[in-house]
C-alpha cells in the first residue's frame, strides 16, 4: 500500500467553509482524520484543495463517445475528463433506436459495475420535437412507461437519470415510474407550460436538464418551465458554464433564485471535449466543432459542449464572480447528493474517497487525485 500522504498548507474547501493553511490526510484510498508519523508531506501553500468534480451529464470526450462508442471508447472519454478534475462521471446517452439504447445501456452498466462510471443518464428519446436541439427528430417518441421501463431494466440497476418532456402523453406516469425505481426524473428538451412543469415536479421530477437551454424562455404572461423549475426547492438545476450556453447574467439569475444548494454544474460534453475542433458524430447526428463550439452540421443547433469542469470552475470564480464555496457545492457536493453518493464523494471529509483537485492561485488545475492515486501531477511550478 502507498504511504499515507498529508497535503498541507493549502486553502482547503470543507463543508463548513474554507480553511487557510489547512491539510488533507490521505490513507490508502480514503481521507483520514489522523496521519501516521511516516506520512509523506506535500507543501501546497498558495494552492486550493477542493473535492473531485462530479459530472451528472456528459456524452464523451477525448475523441470518444459515451453515447455510441465501445467500452474502450467510454474509458478513453472517462480518462480525458479525469485529467480535468472530474473524478466521478455519469455517462449520458442521446436519442436513438430503443433497441440500440437498451443494448448500449447493458454495456455501460458493466462499466458502472466496475466503478468506471457512476451510472447512465438517458437524454432522449422521450423529448419534445419542438425543443429537440441536437437530437434526431425521426427517433423521438412519447414517453410510454413500458418503454421507459425497458431502458431502466436494460441498465441493470445503474440508470441514474432520464430526461423527459413531461408534457407529452405518458410523461407524468413515466416520472412516477422513474421515481418508484430510484431514477432521477429530469425535465428537459421540453415545451411545457408553467402549469405542466409544476405537475411534473409534483409527480416526482427533481432535476432541470441544462436550465434555459432547449425549453421556452420566460414570458411575463407565460412564465414557462424555467420559472417553475427555479422557484421550487425540490429541483436542482443543471447549468453549462462555458460562456456559450449561458450569458453570465443568466447564470447569476439561477444562483440568485435557486441558491447554491440547488445548482449542479455539468459539461454536457461531447467527443471533442479535451480533443479539438473537427467533425464528430453525436449519436446519429453529424457535428462540426469550430473554435470549441459544437453545432449540428445540418441546422446549426448547439450540439452539447466541449467543456471540461476545470474550465467551468475557473470561469465561475474569475468571470462570474461566484464564491469558491458556492462553486464547490455546484460542481461536487450537490451532484454527489443527487446521485445518492454523498456518503463517499462530494466533500473532503474523513472516511470518504480521496477524490480531490489541486488548483493554483489563479484557479488553474495542477493536480487530480482519485481514490488516493494521483491522476495528474501535482505540478506545483
Amino acid at each position: 500500500m502507498a504511504p499515507s500522504k498529508v497535503l498541507a498548507g493549502a486553502r482547503v474547501v470543507l463543508p463548513t467553509g474554507t480553511v487557510d493553511g489547512g491539510r488533507v490526510i490521505v490513507d490508502g484510498t480514503r481521507i483520514a482524520d489522523t496521519a501516521p508519523p511516516d506520512a509523506e508531506v506535500l507543501d501546497l501553500a498558495g494552492h486550493w484543495v477542493v473535492p473531485g468534480f462530479v459530472d451528472l451529464h456528459n456524452h464523451g470526450g477525448g475523441g470518444a463517445s459515451f453515447a455510441g462508442g465501445t467500452a474502450e471508447d467510454v474509458l478513453r472519454g472517462v480518462h480525458t475528463h479525469r485529467l480535468h478534475g472530474t473524478t466521478t462521471v455519469v455517462a449520458s446517452a442521446v436519442t436513438g433506436d430503443l433497441d440500440f439504447l437498451a443494448r448500449h445501456a447493458g454495456m455501460l452498466a458493466e462499466l458502472a459495475q466496475q466503478g468506471d462510471i457512476a451510472g447512465i443518464h438517458f437524454e432522449g428519446p422521450f423529448i419534445s420535437p419542438c425543443r429537440k436541439g441536437a437530437h434526431d427528430e425521426e427517433l423521438l417518441r412519447d414517453p410510454d412507461p413500458a418503454e421507459v421501463r425497458k431502458l431502466i431494466d436494460a441498465a441493470h440497476g445503474h440508470a441514474r437519470m432520464m430526461t423527459l418532456a413531461t408534457e407529452l402523453p405518458g410523461g407524468l406516469d413515466s416520472v412516477r415510474l422513474l421515481t418508484e425505481h430510484g431514477v432521477i426524473a429530469a425535465v428537459g428538451h421540453t415545451d411545457a407550460t408553467y402549469e405542466q412543469t409544476v405537475q411534473a415536479i409534483d409527480a416526482g421530477a427533481t432535476v432541470a436538464t441544462h436550465l434555459f437551454n432547449a425549453m421556452p424562455p420566460v414570458g411575463h404572461r407565460a412564465p414557462g418551465p424555467i420559472t417553475a423549475l427555479l422557484e421550487d426547492e425540490r429541483i436542482t438545476v443543471e447549468l453549462i458554464n462555458d460562456g456559450t450556453h449561458l450569458h453570465p447574467a443568466a447564470l447569476q439569475l439561477a444562483f440568485h433564485h435557486a441558491g447554491a444548494s440547488r445548482v449542479a454544474f455539468i459539461t454536457d460534453a461531447m467527443d471533442a471535449a479535451g480533443f479539438g475542433d473537427g467533425r464528430y458524430m453525436l449519436g446519429p447526428m453529424e457535428v462540426e466543432v469550430a473554435d470549441g463550439v459544437a453545432r449540428l452540421v445540418e441546422g446549426g443547433s448547439i450540439a452539447g459542449s466541449t467543456l471540461t469542469l476545470d474550465r467551468a470552475f475557473k470561469r465561475a470564480v474569475t468571470v462570474d464572480g461566484l464564491p469558491v464555496e458556492d462553486v464547490v457545492a455546484a460542481i461536487s457536493a450537490n451532484p454527489a447528493r443527487l446521485l445518492g453518493l454523498d456518503d463517499r464523494i462530494g466533500s473532503l471529509e474523513p472516511g470518504k474517497d480521496a477524490d480531490l483537485v489541486v488548483l493554483d492561485a489563479g484557479f488553474d488545475l495542477v493536480g487530480v487525485m482519485r481514490r488516493g492515486e494521483w491522476v495528474v501531477g501535482p505540478h506545483l511550478g
